[in-house]
């Protein structure tokens, strides 16, 4: 990604460093204020609600990815150290400019998202987007579901695509826009790189055909010289090359021992 490069070289020296460890930090720091404002006030005051930003309110726009997720005091603690440790691993991969860039792109996103449907936001969707990134990226990860059953990432990636893909032809015009804008970062950093997979697995596909297609059909891979006996008229018998005889001579296993070893004659120089 060429822009990308121009970018991180230009503005690269402002990238924040560990930026998933502060985020995750103010989640856990709001999730325990919450134990103390049982009115949910705090978190009231950090929504992005589209509506109260236009009138002045516009930190919403960058503290709502500081709400944690409703949940236990167990799962909240599981759930910011998937995110500590997916939000790591990307900047790990890709240096912390990207990784800033990518967050901010996708902040972007959900911010159109609930400008578009007028509904207030929280980062649910825009953690997603880092889950689906990770899962591109180590797309064989294991994680214990349930803290027990190992499965690979790519297949929790597979069933929130299926999720995405369900809202955006059913759910309402409102959450349609959302789902569509929580997923931009996604095509943003990996669309051209799918686009092009997709195409070189394409022309894969048709070159398999084509060469299939062109194959004689009585071709076989293996064939006994003495008998003639192909994989194909005994799938289960098992063929073998032999080593004392001079060129390619494959026999099978009811040959390989039995048969005349070829010789090549020699010249009257002594070479063959």
């Amino acid at each position: 990604m060429n822009w990308i490069d121009r970018l991180e070289r230009k503005f690269g020296r402002h990238a924040i460093k560990g930026l998933m460890t502060y985020i995750v930090s103010l989640n856990l720091a709001v999730y325990l204020i919450g134990f103390i404002d049982t009115r949910g006030l705090i978190e009231s005051k950090l929504l992005l609600i589209p509506d109260l930003v236009t009138r002045g309110e516009i930190w919403r726009l960058i503290t709502y990815i500081f709400i944690p997720p409703s949940a236990s005091m167990l799962w909240i603690v599981f759930v910011l150290y998937f995110y500590y440790m997916v939000g790591n691993s990307l900047e790990n991969e890709w240096g912390s400019f990207r990784f800033n860039l990518y967050y901010l792109i996708g902040m972007a996103g959900t911010t159109i998202g609930a400008f578009i449907t007028g509904i207030g936001a929280t980062a649910v969707y825009l953690n997603l987007s880092l889950f689906l990134a990770f899962a591109y990226l180590f797309p064989n990860f294991e994680l214990l579901l349930f803290f027990i059953l190992p499965v690979k990432v790519k297949y929790l990636a597979w069933l929130n695509w299926a999720f995405l893909v369900y809202t955006v032809l059913f759910s309402s015009m409102p959450f349609k826009a959302a789902a569509v804008a929580s997923v931009l970062n996604y095509f943003v950093f990996f669309g051209k790189d799918i686009f092009t997979r997709s195409r070189t697995n394409r022309q894969v596909y048709y070159n398999r055909k084509s060469f299939r297609a062109e194959m004689p059909k009585d071709f076989t891979i293996h064939r006994c010289t003495v008998c003639g006996k192909t994989e194909k008229s005994d799938p289960k018998m098992d063929f073998r090359y032999c080593s004392k005889c001079q060129g390619d001579y494959e026999y099978c296993m009811d040959h390989l021992f039995t048969h005349n070893h070829v010789k090549v004659a020699e010249n009257s120089d002594g070479k063959d």
